[in-house]
């Protein structure tokens, strides 16, 4: 389960092994404090709980055995906008009763080193791979992009993070092609890669996270490389940001590291 800000109250009908990882948020069961990133036993008839938030914006409860609502594409998330897939295709509400699946050999205490729990910094830093569309911007809005601070806009969630702050984006002149619209921000419509970054009059970047469109007809100034995506979820609004420019033997670096550091987590169980 993700929970964004607010942690849930949760009543166990049967014994669990339990995990919470993610955001810092106090977890408690009956009262009694828990650690994060460590399984924990929660029995029949307890409840779950959680406090006020402290760092980061997601909190991820797992529970051994899974949340056993059908495979959709191959997958038993919920994309709630569609409604489509997890647990009928919407946010969980007061009142749900969610279904475990047959738990696995997890050991209490279990935990995940320190070294091991990725988190952004202050300022947060995205790595960003420049976009077919990078000549669409003058060099100058170029290096204003990378240079500049931008902070985190309250209109953040699973289709896209906005950010406001730095320098409005200057466009090369052009004769808008057929197909395109009259802002030169438009192109004639395609598709948008996960990850990647839209200006929508030069204004405002947003990054498309899990939940975007998967195409339309804004230019794409770059895109951030899938092994920052995680980061981005943890971000609260008005956190500070850069963009730092990169190469593509650097983001696939990046990715296979990223690939190194989850098999070192899946090693542990």
């Amino acid at each position: 389960l993700e929970a964004v800000f607010i942690g849930p109250k949760l009543e166990f009908t049967a014994d669990a092994m339990v995990a919470v990882t993610g955001a810092e948020m106090p977890i408690k069961v009956d009262g009694e404090e828990k650690p994060g990133w460590t399984a924990f036993k929660v029995k029949a008839g307890q409840v779950l709980t959680f406090d006020f938030l402290k760092t980061g914006a997601r909190i991820y409860i797992a529970v051994s055995g899974g949340i056993d609502v059908p495979v959709a594409l191959g997958s038993r998330s919920t994309y709630a906008i569609g409604a489509l897939g997890g647990f009928k295709g919407r946010p969980i509400a007061a009142g749900d009763e969610l279904p475990v699946g047959v738990a696995g050999k997890a050991t209490e205490g279990k935990s995940i080193p320190e070294n091991l729990r990725r988190k952004p910094g202050m300022p947060a830093a995205l790595r960003v791979l420049p976009g077919l569309y990078w000549h669409r911007i003058t060099e100058e809005a170029g290096r204003n992009f990378f240079e500049d601070e931008w902070k985190v806009a309250p209109e953040a969630d699973r289709m896209g993070y906005r950010f406001r702050g730095g320098r409005k984006l200057d466009f090369v002149d052009r004769t808008p092609p057929f197909g395109a619209g009259s802002d030169p921000s438009n192109i004639v419509d395609s598709c948008y890669p996960y990850g990647s970054i839209q200006v929508p009059g030069g204004t405002e970047p947003i990054i498309l996270h899990r939940d975007a469109v998967s195409g339309g007809g804004y230019f794409m100034v770059g895109t951030v490389i899938s092994a920052d995506m995680d980061l981005i979820g943890q971000l609260q609004p008005h956190t500070p940001t850069r963009f730092v420019k990169v190469d593509m033997g650097t983001a696939l670096t990046a990715r296979k590291d990223r690939a190194a550091l989850v098999n070192q987590i899946r090693a542990l169980f």
